[in-house]
């Protein structure tokens, strides 16, 4: 041990040489998603931030060789509810795979059979003409009909709210290519906002979710069912569970014609099992406080997955997760073995097998598959391969913190890390405080060298997963019920003071960061407190009440009623709330970062907040990336923004970077 001590050296924390480049993390962000089965093949998409940032759609080819389904500039990515949802499905045909997918340049929906000689993509739907035009997700393949049914979300008009969702099916022969009036319309557009259609093993009933202003999907939903007549349409739709309070966030079959759906009626999302004409047939199969679901942010997440032999593949578990099997005549759950500590909201099943997508904070997403019959599970896809030496991996710690009144606040604290590096004995590290996005979300306990960019540096790193966040039960989450600006502003702040306290951070050297929803939980803790010398502000929310009356999309024009109150109700909350409206309280150094094709966090109110900063002489830069929405995809927009983040860091805490600083101008 003394002669590993003494090979360390000392230098200042944030000065260590690192080989985790900003352009190193940029190429290794983002994770694979959407799994599926073709025939007998894996498929998933897949991010490519070095082409553009398109999705690209993988197979699993018999000798293991995975192979990119379609090139460049295909990019498989739907737009629906502008966070998307599920853009592909396939089947095994007589002449080998067929593919429909949702293409994200013009959101049309093609089919493409990739075996078939010189075959080319085919349109199957036509331009919308009308304000965000026609958009497509959850596409379910029927060649049965020689259809594909999936969900359509059609523009009436030019404002973002101008807009109906419904079950629709398109021909598959291309006829609705240049005709709308083509395609059939299955359900009755009762809701607001549906996923898409489940069809019962003998084809005679359909199931699917839906929701309606102002409620959000985390907030109540419902779950249809309708009987499918012989012609293909929908009839005698009606609601068997949900409501206002209950939140259904996943519906399946299963193989014996018995409804499978989760249900946070307990206060945690659960699976339940109904026979489909009997609502009081309605039984839990493991109750447990836990979570078996999560937030329906895009259509067609999935967490569980019923098997033929009538087992349930579930991803579950309490602010983590784990991939199971679990047997609904008993309850029991057996989770797979391996080194996976988190699994994303994508799970499929084919025969004995279940595809999956883990990680955890030694490696970053790949695909899993597991055999159930010999419950072995492998990596089939995306796998991780260390690009450095991983002893610059940080070593997270999984800690709770006593926030205001004693509540209990969740956080992964990265503490500075380096196989060759330590500071001097009196030096305590700067930490950078993130806040995730969501607000109803979670930041996941895995290998991220976003993070590891600044611990490797020696810059300390505190996820937060501040009360609003899920994975710890409804009544976690509902704590930002009308608290949004306060109670995640108190938690992200306890957590970095606590920090101080014990002796872990520099008191001195506490910053903030975080995108969209973290983007405003950033701004209002640098208007509103003095606990951060700097933040990093991305693609925020900054100003409630446009927020609140038009200047978003249609999925969350109306979330602020539950976060922050109705605006007719509390106007003064919103202007009470809003860092647009208190600009003069931030007195510290900061960076906006900006995607200016963002129409859920638009940069107008990017432009209206440094209009406010004008002339304050307070230490500033903002970069807007052309061709970027809300969420940086391309390779070089995110090295620009993490070097632009480093040497805002760099600046503010008077770190001297080992090699070439990273050029960022503060204006004042």
């Amino acid at each position: 041990m003394g002669e590993v001590q003494d090979m360390m050296q000392t230098r200042a924390y944030g000065s260590w040489p690192s080989p985790i480049d900003a352009e190193l993390a940029a190429t290794h962000d983002g994770a694979p998603g959407y799994v599926g089965f073709v025939g007998g093949e894996a498929w998933w998409t897949e991010p490519r931030p070095t082409e553009g940032g398109r999705r690209a759609l993988v197979r699993r080819l018999p000798d293991g060789a995975e192979r990119s389904v379609l090139p460049p500039p295909w990019n498989v990515r739907s737009r629906v509810v502008e966070y998307g949802g599920r853009p592909w499905t396939g089947a095994e045909g007589p002449e080998g795979p067929l593919l429909v997918f949702a293409n994200f340049a013009d959101q049309r929906l093609y089919a493409y059979e990739p075996d078939a000689p010189d075959a080319a993509p085919r349109p199957l739907t036509p331009l919308g003409d009308i304000g965000g035009g026609l958009r497509w997700a959850e596409p379910v393949l029927r060649p049965d009909r020689g259809e594909v049914w999936c969900v359509l979300e059609e523009f009436t008009g030019p404002h973002p709210t101008d807009v109906r969702r419904v079950i629709a099916a398109v021909p598959l022969d291309g006829s609705a290519a240049e005709d709308r009036g083509a395609v059939r319309e299955l359900s009755d557009g009762a809701h607001r906002f549906i996923t898409g259609p489940r069809l019962s093993p003998d084809g005679t009933r359909a199931a699917w979710i839906g929701w309606d202003h102002p409620r959000m999907p985390w907030d109540g939903t419902d779950l249809v069912l309708a009987d499918v007549r012989d012609d293909g349409t929908f009839a005698a739709a009606r609601t068997f569970a949900g409501g206002p309070e209950e939140s259904v966030a996943q519906v399946e079959w299963a193989p014996d014609g018995r409804l499978l759906f989760s249900s946070d009626r307990t206060g945690w999302w659960n699976l339940y099992r109904a026979v489909p004409d009997d609502a009081g047939s309605v039984r839990p199969l493991c109750p447990r406080e836990e979570e078996f679901a999560g937030p329906l942010w895009q259509t067609g997440l999935t967490w569980f997955a019923p098997l033929d032999s009538g087992l349930i593949a579930v991803v579950h578990g309490k602010g983590a997760t784990a991939l199971g099997i679990l047997d609904p005549e008993t309850g029991e759950v057996v989770d797979a073995a391996g080194p996976w500590t988190e699994w994303a909201s994508t799970v499929a099943a084919h025969g004995p097998r279940v595809l999956g997508v883990a990680a955890s904070p030694r490696s970053a997403y790949e695909v899993v598959e597991l055999d159930t019959g010999t419950g072995h599970a492998r990596v089939v896809g995306a796998c991780h391969d260390d690009p450095v030496d991983p002893t610059y991996y940080p070593e997270p710690q999984i800690r709770t913190f006593a926030g205001p009144a004693g509540r209990t606040v969740h956080a992964h604290i990265y503490p500075p890390h380096h196989p060759g590096h330590v500071a001097p004995d009196e030096e305590l590290p700067p930490y950078v405080v993130w806040a995730h996005g969501g607000p109803t979300g979670r930041s996941p306990l895995v290998l991220d060298l976003a993070i590891a960019y600044f611990t490797s540096r020696g810059i300390g790193v505190a996820e937060v997963n501040y009360g609003g966040s899920t994975g710890y039960g409804r009544a976690y989450r509902d704590r930002l019920r009308e608290q949004w600006g306060i109670v995640d502003v108190e938690d992200c702040a306890a957590v970095a003071l606590a920090l101080a306290d014990e002796g872990t951070a520099d008191r001195a050297r506490l910053a903030i960061r975080g995108g969209s929803a973290g983007g405003w939980t950033t701004a209002v803790s640098l208007a509103t407190t003095d606990v951060y010398a700097c933040g990093t502000i991305i693609y925020p929310v900054l100003d409630l009440a446009a927020f609140a009356s038009g200047e978003t999309h249609d999925l969350e024009s109306r979330y602020l009623e539950s976060i922050v109150g109705p605006l007719d109700e509390v106007p003064g909350r919103y202007a009470e709330r809003s860092p647009l409206e208190h600009a003069e309280g931030v007195t510290v150094p900061f960076l906006l970062l900006q995607g200016l094709d963002d129409v859920v966090c638009p940069p107008a109110q990017c432009e209206r907040f440094l209009a406010e900063m004008e002339g304050r002489g307070i230490p500033h830069a903002y970069i807007a990336f052309e061709g970027e929405g809300h969420g940086f995809r391309r390779a070089d927009t995110m090295v620009r923004a993490l070097e632009a983040e480093l040497s805002l860091y760099a600046q503010v805490f008077g770190i001297d970077l080992a090699g070439p600083p990273p050029t960022l101008e503060l204006a004042k």
